[in-house]
């Protein structure tokens, strides 16, 4: 039996800064995942997933990651991607300096 479709975002790492992206509804980067579009269907996941895949002057390690979609808003289930959200762990820069 075929394990059911949970929902995913799409992601990836900013080409030129290095950040945390997440692709939205409008087909644009965003650096919060609360604004990525959550796909919940499989076949627009791996069509959208292959369109952002070649956008090479973007963004570069895009894939899907996996998301609970509780209250509305997306949020990792692993992880890997909670890390990843929250920005480097070595000390404030970035997303961290910008919630100071």
């Amino acid at each position: 039996m075929p394990r059911e479709y949970t929902p995913k975002v799409i992601t990836a790492n900013a080409l030129l800064e290095g950040d945390v992206v997440y692709l939205t509804d409008a087909d644009t980067w965003t650096r919060h995942l609360a604004e990525a579009a959550i796909l919940t269907d499989e076949a627009d996941a791996v069509f959208r997933l292959l369109t952002a895949q070649s956008r090479t002057a973007e963004v570069v390690d895009v894939y899907l990651a996996e998301v609970s979609t509780d209250m509305g808003t997306p949020s990792p289930t692993h992880f890997r991607e909670e890390f990843r959200r929250n920005g480097p762990s070595n000390y404030h820069h970035g997303k961290q300096a910008e919630l100071s």
